[in-house]
């Protein structure tokens, strides 16, 4: 019972602070522009060109070796295109001159140690203007530490840890362009006990460190709020980098769960699919990450079909709105079929959407607000990000929350059907995702109301 009032507490001011932390209306500050998208057909992410002059530097902070090499991959390719894009254009106006954007590679091995040494080379050595990371909350930690010290701007557009946010971590350097986990895991508790209203048992299998422990909180502290009779038939955390998930997959089978709650990225999540439909364990999985078309493509449409992923970036049905983001993808498109190299002319790389987008709007929102800063000084750009609006390639408004800098936004989740059901979501030719495996089909909105970013009573006060 005390437990209860405990909980009912917390949760009362959680709501408290949420309702005056909403924007108003989701006003729009600043939005892509396609009217003036440029030549991009001699863009080579294997070979990212350095600006002449002076520029502004961004270094993506990632794992860029070891087993997360992928990783890092993944994001040097959208970075890689945004800054190309920019630079195309003749670059931003600030601090009096027009700058390029160049890109700077700092391999952080996935270790912390390492992400120490490697942002302090950046910071004093390179002259940075802009930290841009990075997998691992533990490691995006250690980089807004820094950040902090030497009053560098970071963009965290991948660790989706609360903690990072919170009044013991908070820096007014740091700015949160992702989604948080309390929000992804109220959004899957709002969609499975609000809309879908049919699986009542979830198993929470996650990664053993920061990232994993909080999404499996933000879910549960979800099911209390959204889905009070569902329950918990299992939870377990696995180290990073497992190669063998025969033991969990074991005790989810007879579990009776329904649904495998997971928030493992890559190359966890690739694993753990394979290995789950291997095993004859072919139970839909509510996720984050599981959406590589090449993993896909390698499970089949029968292994893949039933997913339920999450999205920040996305929008309600059809993807495709208007003439603008027809061609924008028709240019990548072209690029993907006919130019680049391995790896990214593998089915990984073949839509700028997805994860993928999300990094990519990351780089064009912190674009927009250096521009109209007009200046790379952290304390300008500071006072533009705080309770900004952009609207993404997609229509999507996301918004900048003043009081701890974390993102807010709709959200949505896509149900992964055969191709044959996928013209609903990928409206032009050929009218599938991918022939092999399932894909995007049903979208299901999440109002930002449903799952707003937790907030710390302790930095958003009510004035």
């Amino acid at each position: 019972m005390k437990r209860t009032i405990r909980w009912m507490g917390a949760f009362a001011v959680f709501c408290w602070v949420s309702l005056f932390l909403l924007p108003a209306a989701m006003a729009v500050n600043a939005k892509y522009d396609f009217d003036h998208f440029p030549d991009m057909s001699d863009y080579d992410p294997n070979n990212i060109v350095k600006p002449e002059g002076d520029t502004i530097k961004i270094a993506i902070i990632a794992a860029f070796s070891g087993p997360a090499a992928a990783v890092g991959q993944s994001y040097l390719l959208p970075v890689g295109w945004v800054a190309h894009d920019i630079n195309k254009r003749g670059g931003i106006m600030v601090d009096g001159k027009k700058k390029k954007i160049e890109i700077i590679i700092a391999d952080n091995q996935n270790k912390p140690d390492v992400t120490l040494k490697v942002t302090e080379r950046m910071i004093l050595q390179e002259k940075v203007d802009i930290l841009w990371g990075t997998s691992g909350s533990h490691l995006q930690k250690v980089i807004n530490q820094l950040a902090d010290k030497h009053k560098k701007i970071s963009v965290n557009a991948i660790s989706l840890s609360d903690e990072l946010m919170d009044k013991d971590n908070f820096t007014k350097y740091a700015f949160m362009t992702c989604f948080s986990t309390e929000q992804i895991g109220r959004a899957f508790a709002y969609f499975y006990g609000q809309i879908r209203k049919k699986e009542t048992k979830f198993y929470i299998l996650n990664q053993d460190y920061l990232f994993g422990h909080s999404l499996a909180e933000g879910f549960k502290v979800g099911l209390k709020e959204y889905f009070p009779t569902a329950q918990i038939v299992g939870e377990d955390y696995h180290k990073l980098f497992l190669t063998d998930f025969a033991p969990y997959l074991t005790k989810i089978k007879t579990s009776g769960a329904e649904v495998i709650f997971t928030g493992d990225w890559i190359p966890d999540a690739a694993n753990l699919l394979k290995q789950s439909r291997q095993m004859g364990v072919m139970l839909p999985f509510a996720n984050i990450f599981l959406s590589d078309p090449t993993t896909l493509t390698e499970v089949g449409i029968e292994g893949t079909t039933g997913l339920m992923a999450i999205s920040q970036s996305g929008t309600g049905n059809p993807v495709f709105k208007n003439e603008g983001i027809i061609k924008y993808f028709k240019v990548w498109d072209n690029l993907w079929k006919n130019k680049w190299a391995k790896p990214y002319n593998s089915l990984s790389y073949k839509y700028p959407m997805g994860a993928l987008g999300t990094y990519m709007t990351s780089v064009y929102w912190l674009a927009s607000v250096l521009e109209r800063a007009g200046s790379t000084d952290p304390e300008k750009v500071i006072k533009v990000w705080e309770g900004d609006s952009y609207q993404t390639l997609g229509g999507k408004v996301m918004t900048m929350r003043a009081c701890d800098h974390k993102m807010v936004t709709d959200l949505h989740i896509y149900e992964f059907v055969p191709p044959a059901q996928q013209k609903q979501c990928f409206n032009i030719e050929p009218y599938y995702w991918f022939e092999k495996c399932a894909g995007a089909g049903p979208v299901y909105e999440i109002p930002s109301d449903k799952a707003i970013p937790k907030a710390d009573p302790e930095l958003c006060k009510k004035n």
